[in-house]
């Protein structure tokens, strides 16, 4: 039997405090979210993550969804990264004022779920059965969606990562973008676009990043028995291709705190050090946007592959917070459907190069025209094919950290053998998730 993460022991003691000690406010604040004076519409609030493009559209479609009807009011509040949202999400939910509707990062959606802080949405699919679809959701989407066979999420902002390309840089090095299908053609670019100048690929040490490589070497992060499995054979030869790539100069890892590093190395890239960039589908229209005021073409291209071609989902899905009452769940309801319609998700993608989550949008004429305009935008849509899901058992979170001092340990010291550091990080792990 896995041990509650220590995060949702946490959350569990606050909420045990508050209910011990605030019974009368408890009561208070139930009352308060029970609806409106009859005056108004339903009054409910949205927690979402990141800003930029992603910031934008999160408010613009919030403000299209308040505009079209008048018996549900909407308030779109921006809390930081993913981790932010998450840690003031549930310090909202321990105090009883949480949101109505919030994202879950799709690797925290059974840690929210069996902590009971999301609601269990399969009654309202059910009872709205013809309304929504849920066979025109991406099935390459879904994998992070259901606990213990409950729905918990909604699809929303969904990504794959990409490898973006400074296509300027390719031409000038007489390298084709298209001739990058695996690792060695990975490695062969990176030398040919590494100088005294330029560095063939600049990236963070991000675990989104190392679950494809080891899903790509024939390995895996977490095993079907909820153990830990990236210290085996994949996780270790995809480890190595990171650390030989550091040891010949042909990668460039920044250290110091996860976000910190990622803007670093956003940065080599945005501004032409780098040739190539890991990222998110979900920076595409901003990474463009940088390009062109950096004055190079931009290109993107699938992960590279080994044993095969796979990739780890990404982004955010939609929950609805528990405990609300009826009224304020059908408004929650109501919203999340409209975030997550095609015409929604065609926006969004339009928008910000996130995934289109309905099948329905990706042949819709708004994507077609884009994807026939920019192509770059459909790559990711190609790539979803080889997509998996992340692992979602509890503590991972936690894991997540771990790994990341370990692999950033390997990144300063080239020494060090990369079994030993994996080894490590597993053992350091094991408490979190035994």
């Amino acid at each position: 039997m896995k041990k509650v993460s220590y995060l949702v022991m946490f959350t569990a003691m606050i909420l045990l405090l508050a209910a011990c000690n605030n019974s009368d406010a408890a009561s208070s604040d139930g009352d308060s979210q029970s609806g409106t004076d009859g005056d108004g519409p339903i009054e409910i609030t949205y927690w979402y993550a990141w800003g930029d493009k992603i910031g934008e559209n999160n408010e613009n479609l919030v403000k299209q969804f308040n505009e079209m009807q008048d018996e549900i009011h909407v308030t779109a509040e921006f809390q930081g990264s993913y981790d932010e949202l998450h840690s003031k999400t549930q310090a909202a939910f321990a105090a009883g004022n949480a949101p109505e509707v919030t994202q879950n990062e799709i690797s925290s959606i059974e840690t929210f779920a069996k902590a009971g802080m999301t609601q269990d949405l399969t009654k309202f699919v059910e009872e709205d059965e013809e309304e929504i679809n849920m066979d025109d959701f991406n099935p390459g989407l879904m994998g992070n969606s259901y606990v213990d066979d409950k729905l918990y999420g909604l699809p929303y902002l969904r990504s794959t990562p990409i490898v973006y390309i400074n296509k300027t840089m390719f031409d000038e090095k007489g390298i084709d973008p298209a001739s990058i299908q695996t690792w060695e053609d990975f490695k062969a670019a990176a030398k040919e676009l590494t100088d005294g100048e330029h560095v063939g690929i600049s990236m963070p040490v991000n675990i989104w990043f190392y679950e494809a490589f080891v899903a790509q070497a024939g390995g895996e992060m977490i095993d079907e028995n909820g153990e830990i499995a990236f210290n085996g054979e994949g996780g270790v030869e995809a480890l190595n291709l990171w650390k030989e790539m550091v040891m010949d100069g042909t990668m460039r890892v920044p250290g110091g705190e996860p976000e910190q590093a990622g803007d670093m190395a956003r940065q080599d890239f945005a501004t032409g050090r780098a040739g190539m960039y890991f990222s998110s589908t979900a920076d595409l229209t901003l990474m463009m946007q940088l390009a062109e005021e950096n004055g190079y073409e931009l290109e993107t291209i699938m992960f590279p592959e080994n044993e095969k071609r796979s990739v780890p989902t990404g982004g955010a899905n939609l929950v609805m917070t528990a405990g609300l009452d009826e009224e304020k769940q059908q408004a929650a309801w109501e919203f999340i459907k409209f975030m997550t319609a095609p015409e929604q998700t065609a926006y969004a993608s339009s928008y910000t190069g996130y995934l289109p989550s309905r099948l329905s949008a990706v042949e819709s004429d708004t994507m077609q025209e884009l994807y026939e305009e920019k192509p770059q935008f459909k790559v990711a849509v190609d790539q979803l094919q080889y997509g998996n899901a992340r692992p979602m058992i509890e503590g991972y979170p936690e894991v997540q950290k771990i790994l990341i001092e370990e692999i950033q340990r390997l990144m300063l010291d080239t020494s060090l053998d990369a079994k030993d550091v994996l080894d490590q990080a597993a053992e350091r792990s094991a408490s979190v998730l035994q």
